[in-house]
């Protein structure tokens, strides 16, 4: 299954999740003199820093409105930046946060497991119940796909909602409605375990809510978790710790802080790709000092 694979990825390569995220102010300016146009440049920013990492992270995850915001040109660069990093080897995360229902849900699980926009896995919004998920079971039940869903996100203003209190039939008192909606994504993955103890629906948990966190992993063991929040938004190893269980069982996700790293330092445009590559191999070892590997 492919979350066997995304198991034994951090376990050979550790938990850095490297996210593909480019825009006009974090290239540099080299790239954008030699390109065509803008979405030539993300491509082959993206190619050069996954070339440079492949070896060190375990997946990648691209965020589809850095390239939806340059038009069609982008969305042929995001098809052709997955393209990419699975023809290496790689492991792509379409961070694409769909959340809708019926045919509409069809036709996302076939654009973006079946069709054009092909990832390993991709992000959901789970806020409209179980038929948001439903359309994508067949591709994961063939066990070569994946699903994160949003469960507590890292944005300061995510406790306006995410924190309200909410009675669940298997708790006492009210638990927090993050809490509430990671106990239906582990019930809506208990069929889809994969032989690493983990299930191919995981859940998405900000490394700015250490408490979340630490409180997701204890009560969802299966529950393998997508962690965004590390370097620009402020989380560090110290703070994502609690998503493990084991050395195992979470990627931790930056984007800016990993493809970025080359801003201010010398040479950036012949090495940019070894900058990312360094910041990756810090971030990797700020991570593992804090879960004992």
């Amino acid at each position: 299954m492919i979350i066997d694979r995304l198991y034994r990825a951090v376990e050979e390569r550790g938990p850095v999740c490297l996210g593909l995220d480019p825009s006009p102010e974090l290239l540099p300016a080299g790239l954008w003199e030699e390109a065509s146009s803008p979405a030539e440049a993300f491509l082959e920013f993206n190619r050069r820093i996954v070339d440079a990492t492949l070896d060190v992270v375990a997946c990648y995850k691209v965020q589809i409105a850095h390239y939806e915001a340059l038009g069609v040109a982008g969305l042929a660069c995001y098809r052709d930046t997955l393209r990419y990093i699975r023809a290496r080897g790689g492991l792509a995360i379409g961070d694409v946060k769909r959340g809708d229902i019926g045919s509409t849900a069809e036709r996302y699980a076939q654009a973006h497991f079946r069709g054009d926009f092909e990832a390993d896995f991709i992000t959901l919004n789970p806020y409209l119940g179980s038929d948001t998920l439903a359309p994508f079971l067949p591709d994961l039940e063939r066990g070569d796909k994946g699903l994160f869903l949003l469960i507590r996100t890292s944005n300061p203003s995510a406790q306006e909602l995410q924190e309200l209190p909410c009675f669940s039939p298997h708790a006492p008192k009210p638990v927090p409605l993050y809490l509430r909606v990671a106990e239906l994504v582990a019930h809506w993955g208990e069929r889809l375990v994969g032989k690493c103890g983990y299930s191919a629906i995981g859940g998405v948990v900000g490394g700015t809510a250490r408490e979340a966190l630490a409180r997701v992993r204890e009560e969802f063991r299966q529950l393998f978790l997508l962690v965004p929040g590390y370097g620009a938004q402020g989380a560090r190893g110290e703070d994502v710790a609690g998503a493990f269980r084991e050395g195992n069982g979470a990627v931790v996700v930056a984007a800016r802080y990993l493809i970025g790293a080359h801003r201010g330092r010398p040479a950036p445009e012949r090495r940019f790709p070894q900058y990312a590559r360094e910041a990756a191999l810090a971030m990797r070892e700020d991570i593992w000092r804090w879960i004992g590997r």
